[in-house]
């Protein structure tokens, strides 16, 4: 399969190539083709437009600052050895994904100093990308209250850490350019475009990005959010909109959630995927378009969670594409995520708090009218 990436910037275009040998291949290049007669080359031809059978994946909440529960346990229980705290079905999934998205809530560096004040505080060593990598991460969401967790040069060298490792980020940058500029990628010809914002804080203790200082983008007042969702709406067919917000380990929907959630959608969102809440939440279907409220711990912590990896299907055209979902059911316990076979634990819990959304027994989400 192709797949190109498209940066943000006006007119700016770097396309990247890979094999359709199953899974993301390597590089190719294409050789010429064999010279073809006068007339062959001055018939004309139809081609009927390309079929599109693309997976989005999507994890919750990830944690891999270094004294932190899971990453102890990664290094003293399982000799370190990912497979041993998150299942290789789950993996597997992430990394034959055309693109899987995790939510990075630590800074990547070894600078900086905890933030004064703040209770929880996140930071894994540059190194610790590798397992990003395993996980088969191609973007990171970075909108979140824990980003900046070790004040500015770690959250700059955290930026520039996942570039170097090619993880694109979404939703942060070094000024404000960057961070409202959405993510736009080309799969088979169908462009696809990430944004993500945050109103996490009650204490507000991480930046929103200015014209010359690196931060966030929140949503806090939701009208730039929407101008950047509108934005990414002219570049791109589809528009995935990655929000940070909800009140921790809580199923209980805030209204302004609610609220926002349609007005992004209105703003010319096709999806939303909610992260922060470390649990489950609900889900919504508003005009015809999916809201995950909020997937919840992925690997994050030692706490007993039911849990999920997030599939997006897209079928279809490029004019004419489909969007479906399935729920990879998912347990989190003892700072090890595993895999459910028998996923009706996750479905039932899910669709007790969903607003207007069901799960069929093979994982399936679909609306009910």
């Amino acid at each position: 399969m192709k797949r190109s990436y498209v940066t943000g910037g006006e007119g700016a275009k770097l396309l990247v190539t890979t094999c359709a040998c199953g899974g993301r291949g390597s590089a190719s290049s294409q050789s010429a083709a064999p010279a073809q007669s006068a007339a062959a080359s001055a018939a004309p031809t139809q081609t009927e437009p390309e079929k599109l059978d693309l997976t989005l994946a999507f994890t919750g909440d990830i944690n891999l600052d270094d004294d932190w529960y899971v990453m102890q346990y990664l290094k003293n229980s399982a000799g370190g050895k990912l497979s041993a705290c998150i299942d290789p079905v789950l993996l597997e999934k992430m990394n034959q994904a055309d693109l899987c998205c995790i939510n990075n809530e630590f800074a990547i560096s070894d600078r900086g100093e905890k933030l004064a004040g703040k209770a929880y505080t996140f930071r894994a060593k540059p190194q610790n990308i590798s397992y990003l990598k395993e996980m088969g991460a191609d973007l990171v969401t970075l909108a979140n209250n824990h980003i900046y967790d070790y004040g500015k040069d770690a959250f700059n060298d955290t930026l520039d850490n996942l570039s170097k490792a090619g993880i694109d980020y979404v939703g942060a940058g070094h000024n404000k350019a960057e961070a409202i500029k959405p993510l736009v990628y080309d799969l088979n010809g169908l462009k696809v475009a990430y944004v993500n914002a945050t109103r996490a804080e009650l204490t507000l203790y991480t930046p929103d990005a200015g014209e010359d200082s690196p931060g966030v983008l929140s949503c806090y007042d939701p009208a730039q959010f929407k101008e950047v969702i509108a934005q990414a709406k002219q570049q791109a067919d589809l528009v995935v909109c990655c929000v940070h917000w909800g009140i921790e380990y809580s199923y209980e929907l805030e209204q302004v959630q609610k609220d926002t959630a349609r007005a992004y959608i209105d703003a010319g969102a096709d999806v939303i995927v909610g992260t922060h809440s470390h649990c489950l939440q609900g889900i919504e279907y508003y005009k015809g378009a999916p809201i995950f409220y909020n997937l919840g711990n992925f690997w994050f912590n030692e706490k007993d969670l039911l849990t999920c990896l997030l599939e997006l299907h897209v079928t279809g055209t490029k004019e004419d594409w489909k969007l479906d979902a399935t729920i990879v059911p998912a347990h989190q316990a003892g700072c090890v995520t595993k895999y459910l076979t028998d996923g009706s634990s996750v479905y039932n819990l899910l669709e007790s708090i969903s607003v207007n959304a069901g799960i069929k027994p093979d994982g399936t989400v679909y609306e009910k009218k």
